[in-house]
């Protein structure tokens, strides 16, 4: 198991200019022939936190403290999630025509995407906190836990990431199925209302979703000022933990039927 953790490790360093120029490829890419650039990162959540903030405060929002930052942390985290994951979905298949040529590790096509999701993340977050301190929420050395989640999900978009770009090599219509699925999760997890509407019973199903539990784990430490459980703590580990070894374990399978599908 060591020597498997050990080797792409070993081929991350062989190939680090690469894989550093495929990430500034891939972040340059996305802006390409746009006037504002790397300011859509920013730009474009925002205008979707006015849209859903527009559409869903007069009916969700009534009674919900800090109901602007509480859809801006379940938009954040999700537009993470949803970016990363298409990214390493469709990475072989934009790589098609360099993997053909050149004998490289493919698993680095997939990283650049989630370090180049990662920049946007980052810079998406600096916005987040512009908010978080216009809404008057004092800042604490709590947030620094932030950065737990943000780093579980990440593991977890990798962990997904695999299986997904292993799929849509083979099955071109897991992209039309995934859009679909993104789109059931988003209502599943809880970015513009709040669970406590449903029963008791009913609540306790919302952490089979492991986007919820980040989500969840972000509200808790920035709207609530406190810190999660122990119970939150794991799930979000386990989430990450068990979809990257799956991942791992499916790309490993189907890794040498890349060639014939590309």
């Amino acid at each position: 198991m060591l020597k498997t953790i050990q080797q792409p490790i070993e081929q991350l360093k062989k190939y680090q200019f690469l894989f550093t120029e495929l990430v500034k490829r891939d972040f340059k890419k996305k802006y390409k022939r746009t006037v504002l650039g790397m300011f859509w990162s920013i730009l474009s959540p925002l205008l979707q936190l006015i849209v859903m903030a527009i559409v869903f405060t007069k009916f969700f929002g009534r009674g919900t403290e800090h109901y602007i930052i509480y859809l801006f942390s379940g938009n954040l985290i999700f537009s993470f999630f949803k970016e990363s994951t298409n990214g390493g979905m469709t990475s072989l298949m934009s790589n098609a025509n360099i993997i053909k040529k050149i004998n490289l590790p493919k698993y680095l096509f997939l990283l650049s995407k989630e370090v180049s999701s990662c920049i946007n993340f980052g810079l998406t977050l600096i916005i987040y906190f512009v908010f978080v301190a216009i809404d008057g929420i004092p800042f604490s050395f709590r947030f620094l836990l932030l950065l737990y989640p943000v780093a579980c999900l990440l593991i977890f978009n990798i962990g997904m990431g695999f299986i997904l770009s292993a799929l849509f090599v083979i099955f071109k219509d897991v992209k039309y199925l995934y859009d679909i699925f993104t789109q059931l999760l988003m209502y599943l997890s809880a970015i513009f209302y709040t669970v406590d509407i449903y029963p008791e019973s009913m609540q306790k199903l919302f952490y089979c979703n492991p986007v919820y539990v980040y989500i969840t784990y972000f509200r808790r430490i920035v709207i609530d000022g406190v810190i999660p459980g122990l119970p939150t703590h794991f799930l979000c580990f386990f989430y990450a933990a068990v979809m990257l070894i799956l991942g791992c374990l499916f790309y490993k399978k189907y890794n040498y039927k890349f060639l014939y599908y590309l």
